[in-house]
């Protein structure tokens, strides 16, 4: 039997971890849970989906999948690329992740960006159990997130007021994630490669078809020139350093 002290430990040297992700997981499950709503989804599938499913940025393009053409397979292949990153998360997290036991299982499912960072740089103290730590940073930014859904999806069926243009939520989101990126590197290669490849795909597909093209040209694009743009990145880190 788990010991209550043990959690309670865990828990409290988690949660002040989590409460950075606490604002922006309420402020942007809101927005979906209102977006969720004005695209004619009731409060319930909000919630549904930010529980089951809980990745933030599928869950935004998964409204527009679900009021288009029926096309599992185009589905199948947006989830993969949005989520991508996600594999290099799991092999990053499998030596964090060991001992943990059925907690395990939690871990996985409820990896998103803001669980990585916290996780795989905590400084967990001796005495607070490590797995029971990452679950409890995984359980609380689910709850936040989930929490967020909630409001926005009741709040969005009981007032009625103009949201029109709330959709653009999700440009604006991977806006801002573009230019914070932008300002944390060094080098902008990545992120112009993206912007031509994109463009590239807009022109030969549409609008409406450019994006799955698009991220499977990036990847492939960025695993094929990985090694230049690595060398290029160290390169100026050397001479910012000699500078």
């Amino acid at each position: 039997m788990i010991h209550r002290s043990k959690l309670q430990l865990a828990f409290k040297s988690a949660f002040p971890s989590t409460l950075p992700i606490l604002a922006g997981f309420l402020f942007l499950g809101i927005a979906y849970g209102i977006l969720m709503n004005i695209s004619g989804f009731g409060a319930g599938y909000a919630i549904l989906m930010a529980l089951f499913i809980f990745a933030g940025s599928m869950e935004f393009v998964a409204v527009h999948l679900l009021l288009g053409p029926f096309n599992p397979l185009g589905a199948l292949l947006m989830a993969l690329m949005v989520n991508a990153r996600h594999l290099f998360y799991g092999i990053s997290m499998l030596e964090k992740y060991r001992g943990t036991g059925f907690k395990k299982f939690y871990l996985i499912f409820g990896l998103c960006d803001e669980s990585f960072s916290i996780n795989y740089t905590a400084n967990i103290p001796k005495e607070v159990d490590k797995g029971w730590y990452m679950f409890f940073v995984t359980l609380l930014n689910h709850s936040y997130w989930v929490l967020g859904a909630a409001i926005g999806g009741i709040f969005g069926s009981l007032v009625r007021i103009n949201m029109e243009g709330l959709e653009f939520v999700m440009t604006a989101l991977f806006v801002v994630i573009f230019i914070e990126q932008w300002m944390k590197e060094s080098t902008h290669h990545s992120a112009l490669l993206g912007l031509g490849i994109s463009i590239l795909c807009l022109l030969i597909f549409n609008s409406e078809n450019f994006i799955v093209p698009s991220m499977i040209g990036l990847l492939i694009v960025l695993s094929l020139m990985r090694k230049s743009l690595d060398r290029k990145a160290g390169e100026r880190h050397d001479v910012h350093d000699f500078a």
